[in-house]
């Protein structure tokens, strides 16, 4: 049996982390969350992390981005017993949308949610996979705000500091947690 008694849990959740070199394309290095999520005992501890985070707060909703935002934020909400809202690529959602549109490497994508997704004064957590540029981030908080719900925190899995997404957030005053950091793209 495996002791976790003194285990440092953002380093061994990193190591189940896996770095595909070149994926997409040339000099990217994808961090692929499957086998952290694959695997029972780091899927539990990733969303207990969360949990343990947010539980003594008064979340009414966790909102999570497209599309590995929405496996941690639906277990999370689940968990924290309040509801789940997606914020989608546009396009992807029936009823009406308001939507914010933000900048790629080589150019633009826009991210929608239902207009009565949120409340006004609703306490939100905003959750996705990874902090890269901070874009996808900065658009689904910018949408939460324009419908009056507050923004409790961002948060994800991984931040990548090269990137410079999560000093952008924190410049911002935006509070940001994620379990662990890599170095690179």
């Amino acid at each position: 049996m495996e002791n976790l008694s003194n285990l440092d849990y953002a380093s061994y959740l990193k190591g189940w982390i896996r770095t595909v070199p070149n994926w997409p394309s040339e000099g990217v290095m994808f961090r692929d969350i499957t086998p952290l999520l694959q695997n029972p005992k780091t899927f539990r501890m990733l969303i207990d992390i969360f949990v343990h985070r947010y539980m003594g707060e008064r979340i009414d909703v966790v909102a999570g981005l497209d599309a590995r935002g929405f496996i941690i934020g639906s277990v999370l909400a689940y968990e924290l017993n309040v509801g789940f809202v997606p914020i989608r690529k546009k396009g992807k959602l029936p009823f009406t949308t308001v939507a914010e549109e933000y900048e790629l490497e080589y150019g633009n994508a826009t991210v929608e949610m239902h207009t009565d997704a949120v409340k006004p004064g609703d306490r939100v957590v905003l959750i996705d996979d990874l902090i890269a540029t901070g874009g996808t981030m900065m658009a689904g908080y910018k949408l939460l705000q324009r419908l009056g719900a507050e923004v409790v925190e961002t948060a994800g899995i991984i931040e990548l500091p090269e990137l410079g997404g999560g000093e952008l957030m924190r410049d911002l005053n935006i509070p940001l947690f994620t379990v662990c950091s890599f170095d690179g793209h």
